[in-house]
């Protein structure tokens, strides 16, 4: 027993050494190089997002994030830092030139930061934009804005911590009124953001001597590869694509609902028209172009494709191969709208999507605005159009409005008057429906009364059209 315990602890002790292992950079695999250039915003998330996904395919040496920002959208900021979360390579950020505000967040969510000789990295103080466009930056005011910097300093310092950076010098990029020294060496006084130049960066402080945040100072990638040994390695640059840029569009608010909305509302009025036809395919392009928008940046994968035409063909023999409505339609709606969410929510690298620390709750918001605006639209417009549209003028050219009767000399059915009074048997029971024979002529009667047995006689008592209503002679 003893031993089976000793060796128990070595195990646990092993995999403890293996969990907090760092990363460790692939022998052969490429280096991806992914630009962070000009201001973040969502279309950079899409290029980031790709070049991640490509590079864990590829089983990548190492990421490394070619900077020059000036900052740019929080929200943007914290999804890049998902996607570099937990990645079983080692990270690197070139802050060539700027890595200012949420580029400097960004960089301290990678394992390791260098910088060219003219460098700098800092002041990530979040400062609110006007909404009228072109308005540029407004100051926060008093009573908002420890509610704006609180989340900002523990979203810097998780970054700072989880790679192993100095997250007080972190925090004194954000708070002006925090003062970071090392022992007596002053690093930034109270009243003034931290901003560091590449020769400030490297410095080595403190008692073990280690760097202030960068690790060295480079004169352009090349130079960078070789001093991390990995210049002998293929280098992938991740560029953006036209594809990506109209996919920002496809999957931002509110184009994403109004698209969703088109989409449903033409297979809502498919539905209510007889036979196939243009609002069908209309429908069904207008969705394949948002499932592609959302697909191109990363969100919509085969899965969410597949669920949504489970869900389509269950809604499909519901309505025309069993009666009423139950368990098969809703369930069918159940898989098109589960589809139609988990193609709006983010799928991060090596992270289930079930699992609550892996989705963004800024990405369920805008799911739920685009989900639930996209929804309510449709509806608003199916109700309009069920009112409206039967009065236009180009919707009356499609269907018949003219009534038409017997006075104008239209009529359904052959004249049967003439068959009143006739007398026959009855060629089959009549109950109350059946077959009368009235000398040569064979005709679908029906009984008025009781029923009649076969072989009675019978006699054509009213005509209606091709309703002949038959009793006995004696009646």
């Amino acid at each position: 027993m003893k031993r089976m315990m000793l060796v128990g602890l070595c195990l646990l002790s092993l995999l403890g050494t293996v969990a907090h292992a760092p990363a460790q950079a692939n022998d052969t695999g490429p280096v991806y190089v992914i630009p962070i250039q000009g201001m973040i915003e969502r279309a950079l998330v899409y290029v980031v997002r790709r070049g991640v996904n490509q590079a864990v395919r590829d089983n990548a040496s190492a990421i490394i994030l070619d900077m020059d920002t000036p900052g740019g959208r929080l929200d943007a900021c914290e999804e890049i830092m998902h996607l570099l979360a937990d990645l079983d390579f080692p990270t690197y950020t070139f802050v060539n030139t700027d890595a200012i505000s949420a580029g400097a967040i960004i960089a301290l969510s990678t394992d390791h930061i260098y910088m060219e000789p003219s460098g700098r990295i800092g002041d990530a103080m979040p400062i609110m934009m006007s909404p009228i466009p072109m308005g540029g930056a407004q100051e926060i005011p008093d009573g908002l804005k420890e509610k704006a910097i609180s989340p900002t300093v523990a979203l810097i310092r998780g970054a700072a911590q989880r790679k192993g950076h100095d997250a007080d010098l972190a925090e004194a990029m954000v708070r002006p009124e925090y003062e970071y020294k090392i022992g007596d060496d002053m690093i930034c006084p109270e009243g003034q953001l931290l901003t560091l130049t590449s020769q400030d960066a490297e410095r080595l402080v403190g008692e073990e001597q280690r760097p202030l945040l960068s690790s060295g100072t480079v004169k352009n990638m090349d130079a960078l590869l070789e001093v991390i040994g990995l210049g002998d390695r293929e280098v992938i640059t991740v560029k953006s694509s036209a594809a990506e840029d109209i996919a920002r569009m496809i999957d931002g608010f509110p184009l994403s609902g109004i698209l969703m909305a088109a989409g449903l509302l033409c297979l809502y009025i498919e539905y209510k028209t007889p036979g196939f036809g243009i609002f069908g395919l209309s429908g069904i392009a207008l969705l394949a172009v948002w499932f592609w928008g959302h697909h191109v940046a990363g969100l919509a994968g085969m899965g969410e494709v597949l669920l949504l035409l489970i869900g389509v063909a269950l809604l499909f023999v519901e309505i025309f191969l069993i009666p009423g409505f139950g368990i098969t339609g809703i369930t069918g709606l159940t898989c098109i709208l589960a589809s139609l969410m988990l193609a709006m929510i983010q799928h991060y690298p090596g992270q289930p999507w079930y699992q609550p620390a892996s989705i963004n709750p800024q990405q369920v918001q805008d799911m739920i605005l685009n989900l639930g605006g996209g929804l309510l639209l449709t509806f608003v417009s199916g109700v309009l159009l069920g009112r409206y549209l039967p009065a236009t003028h180009t919707f009356q050219r499609l269907m018949l409005t003219k009534a038409v009767s017997a006075d104008q000399g239209y009529q359904a059915s052959a004249p049967t008057d003439e068959l009143r009074g006739l007398t026959g048997t009855a060629e089959t029971p009549l109950r109350p429906a059946g077959i009368g024979l009235f000398g040569d002529r064979r005709l679908n009667v029906i009984a008025r009364g009781e029923f009649i047995d076969k072989g009675d006689a019978i006699v054509i008592a009213e005509t209606h059209g091709n309703r002949i209503v038959v009793d006995h002679p004696e009646s």
